[in-house]
């Protein structure tokens, strides 16, 4: 199997990608791996380095698994700015590839 190259999503916030404050970059984008058979689709979220260097990570995701993940996010976001909800880690999700 090779990677056919990932597929860049049209920009939804300056180019496809966030910087946070502590200096991560989190890119998100089209990942299409061929295979014999037929094309896999991912969408895969690559989180960078901080600014010490501090290794980051990256996830590729099913379009479900995406629209989970973006799911928990807005709501989170939103307990976030009321300043409500539970406090503390959050609960594990199900792995992501």
């Amino acid at each position: 199997m090779k990677t056919a190259g990932p597929d860049h999503l049209p920009p939804t916030s300056g180019g496809g990608g966030i910087v946070t404050t502590c200096g991560r970059r989190i890119a998100v984008r089209r990942l299409r791996l061929a295979s014999a058979e037929r094309p896999i689709d991912r969408i895969a979220l690559d989180v960078g380095p901080d600014r010490g260097g501090e290794p980051g990570t990256w996830a590729a995701l099913t379009a479900g698994e995406a629209r989970d993940l973006a799911d928990l996010l807005l709501r989170h976001a939103g307990l976030a700015e009321r300043g409500a909800g539970p406090v503390g880690p959050a609960r594990e999700a199900s792995s992501a590839s």
